[in-house]
């Protein structure tokens, strides 16, 4: 059966490239029928923090992608431990007693990279016995064939066949001198056990893949399909990374802008990714029905972005779309966070706004003055009309306050007092709404002007006529 992972380590937020490897993976397993799998690598227990693994977990929740099974590494280290045994017992490993030496990053010597210590490769069996029963630190190296050298080789679903010398790969470390394991060993362990039929990952690891085919043939296992993916980077060719891009690559820096989950997800299928058919907007079922391998482009996919526009034009504009397209109530429910008011109000508004923002934050300033008592301070100049004076704006809104007291707060009957308003002062239509719409809403652009009257309600409306009133008033008085 398929099985596919994701394979997270709580050392920092998620970034936007896991959730990417995370909806790939998702994506092929509910193609074909398989399951997907949620691991958590955190053997690193020197940075693992409980803070990344709430980001990881917060970020997958808002994307609302189920995986069936879940597990930690941390659980399973007497399941790693026995595989590191059982790799040393059939001789394909050694104790390294090397104090210098780090666990697993080894240093070149003399501009030459570092491959193993003869020394210890070579140390009788009795004499490393020895010297770990005497509790001598040690870490535990994989031994990889040299004489003869052979070629390790796989396939890669998106790179092709993919080939390596063993004279050119180092005796890579299986377990730390403290016994805990290192990451190749921990997760092709795991992998193993859990029956990974398919590997998905990002393109970085596909040259420690020569080492996991060591290691699943030293376990006696088949190794699973691997499927690299192209890598996100940012504008200037370098790799996407919070220490020099900051925030913009983590997922809740999205969600806490007003992303809808799947607009993100659609976005991010199409970094790396097409169907092939130049479809943009996908549904979660459209792109299940056209995820695969074959889509997937080998080069690096740009995530466009600047200091000024944090995010990707595309991305705004799959948001957009997403939110044009959906119902009123389940967009209101979305945009309640965002204006921090009771449904009902946001019911109201939603329409009115639905197709004049992008992201649901937008609404925080789109709309701002439907859920506030009191309009921020805005320039009297504002109200006064096209070819039209102060003077002028003063007799629009007195009028205005004269006949909307009567006036039933629907859009037809605001329409048709106004316009008529409009004709008794002599002036035309727009000469009318302008000073009326700045009043109430405190500004020129905003929805449109009766259908807003409607949802302020006449009480507001007429609060804020007579504030504009006043403005007005001292500022002819001042003149």
């Amino acid at each position: 059966m398929l099985r596919v992972r994701f394979a997270p380590s709580p050392t920092g937020f998620l970034h936007i490239g896991s959730a990417r490897t995370f909806i790939f993976n998702w994506l092929y397993a509910r193609r074909h029928g398989g399951t997907m799998i949620l691991r958590i690598d955190d053997t690193d227990v020197e940075r693992n923090t409980q803070a990344s693994l709430d980001s990881i977990f917060d970020g997958l929740k808002w994307l609302d992608l189920a995986w069936e099974e879940q597990y930690r590494q941390s659980e399973r280290l007497a399941l790693h431990k026995d595989a590191a045994a059982a790799i040393f017992r059939k001789g394909l490993a050694y104790r390294d007693f090397t104090p210098a030496e780090g666990d697993e990053g080894e240093k070149s010597r003399a501009g030459a990279p570092w491959l193993f210590n003869a020394g210890m490769r070579e140390l009788t069996s009795e004499e490393s016995d020895r010297r770990a029963a005497a509790g001598e630190p040690f870490v535990l190296r994989y031994r990889v064939p040299r004489d003869p050298a052979r070629e390790i080789r796989f396939r890669d679903e998106v790179f092709g066949d993919q080939a390596k010398s063993t004279a050119d790969i180092e005796d890579f470390a299986l377990a730390r001198s403290g016994g805990l394991p290192t990451y190749h060993l921990a997760s092709c362990a795991d992998d193993a056990d859990l029956k990974i039929s398919h590997i998905i990952r990002g393109q970085d690891h596909l040259t420690n893949t020569f080492k996991h085919v060591l290691i699943f043939e030293a376990l006696g296992i088949e190794p699973p399909v691997f499927a690299h993916l192209p890598l996100l980077i940012a504008p200037d060719g370098t790799k996407l990374s919070k220490r020099r891009h900051g925030p913009v690559v983590s997922v809740t820096t999205y969600r806490d802008a007003g992303f809808l989950p799947e607009a993100f997800i659609n976005f991010l299928c199409l970094l790396g990714w097409s169907p092939k058919d130049d479809r943009e907007k996908m549904s979660r079922e459209e792109l299940i029905a056209a995820f695969s391998f074959e889509g997937i482009n080998k080069s690096n996919a740009v995530v466009n972005f600047t200091e000024e526009d944090p995010f990707d034009p595309k991305a705004v504009w799959l948001n957009s779309q997403y939110i044009y397209a959906m119902p009123v109530d389940e967009l209101a429910s979305k945009l309640q966070p965002f204006v921090s008011s009771e449904l009902g109000k946001v019911r109201a508004v939603t329409p009115l706004i639905q197709e004049r923002i992008k992201l649901l934050r937008d609404a925080e300033t789109v709309a701002d003055f439907f859920f506030v008592d009191e309009l921020a301070p805005y320039d009297p100049a504002e109200l006064i009309p096209q070819k039209g004076d102060a003077a002028m704006a003063l007799r629009v809104l007195e009028r205005a306050r004269e006949a909307l007291p009567s006036v039933e707060f629907t859009h037809h009957a605001l329409e048709q007092a106004l316009r008529s308003a409009a004709g008794s002062l002599g002036v035309k239509a727009g000469q009318m709404f302008q000073p009326i719409r700045v009043a109430v809403c405190g500004r020129k652009n905003a929805p449109p002007l009766f259908e807003t009257m409607a949802v302020l309600g006449k009480e507001t409306c007429l609060k804020r006529i007579d504030q504009a009133i006043q403005k007005l008033q001292k500022s002819l008085a001042a003149n």
